[in-house]
C-alpha cells in the first residue's frame, strides 16, 4: 500500500503542473536544430536616394541663330525707347524722308511712332507693322512685328477708352455749367422779385 504522504505529494505536483504550464525560454524556442546553419539576419531597407532636381534650360535663343536684321531692329527699339520727345520727333522725320530706304524702315518707323503716345501715330504704326507682316521678304522680322502689333492693338484700345472717358467728363462738365447758369438765373429772378418797390 502506497503511503498517504506520497499520494498527497503527487497530487500537489500534478495540480502545480496544470496551474502553470512550463514555457520554454525564447532562446530555447528559437535555437536552431543541430547541424543547421543559423538563419540570416533580416534585411534592413535602405532609404530611397533623392532624385536630382532637373536643371531648367534658359529660354533664350543661341546667339549664332539670331538673325542680324532682327538683332538690329531690337537694338533700334531699345534706342528709341529711351529717346525724349525732340529726339523722337527728329527720328520720325528722318525716317519719313527716307522713302526709298530699306523695307525694314517701316518697322523702325512704327517703333518710333509708338512712343509718341498719340492716337494718330498709334494707328499709323499699326498700319506699318501690318505691312511688314504681309511682306514675305521680311520674314526674319515677323516675330518682332507680331509682338509690336499686339502691343499697338492694346495701346489703341487704351487710347480709345481714355478718349471715351474724356468725352464723358467734358459732357458732364458742360451739364454742370448749364445747371449752374440756370441756378444763377433763378437766384437773380428771385432777388428781383423780392426787391422793395
Amino acid at each position: 500500500m502506497i503511503p498517504r504522504c506520497l499520494l498527497l505529494a503527487a497530487a500537489l505536483l500534478a495540480m502545480a503542473g496544470c496551474a502553470a504550464p512550463t514555457q520554454q525560454p525564447e532562446a530555447v524556442q528559437s535555437a536552431p536544430a543541430v547541424g543547421c546553419s543559423p538563419p540570416p539576419p533580416p534585411a534592413v531597407p535602405r532609404p530611397p536616394e533623392p532624385e536630382p532636381e532637373p536643371v531648367e534650360e534658359p529660354l533664350e535663343a543661341p546667339r549664332e541663330t539670331l538673325n542680324p536684321a532682327l538683332q538690329e531692329a531690337l537694338q533700334y527699339a531699345d534706342h528709341v525707347r529711351g529717346a525724349d520727345a525732340p529726339a523722337l520727333a527728329a527720328e520720325i522725320s528722318s525716317l519719313d524722308k527716307a522713302k526709298d530706304g530699306p523695307p525694314e524702315r517701316r518697322l523702325y518707323l512704327a517703333l518710333a511712332l509708338m512712343h509718341t503716345r498719340q492716337p494718330a501715330d498709334t494707328a499709323r504704326a499699326l498700319g506699318l507693322t501690318q505691312r511688314v507682316l504681309e511682306d514675305g521678304a521680311l520674314a526674319a522680322l515677323h516675330p518682332l512685328a507680331r509682338l509690336l502689333e499686339e502691343r499697338l492693338l492694346q495701346q489703341r484700345r487704351l487710347e480709345e477708352q481714355l478718349d471715351r472717358q474724356s468725352r464723358q467728363l467734358r459732357e458732364a462738365q458742360q451739364r454742370n455749367e448749364q445747371l449752374s447758369e440756370r441756378l444763377e438765373a433763378m437766384r437773380t429772378l428771385e432777388r428781383s422779385l423780392n426787391a422793395p418797390r
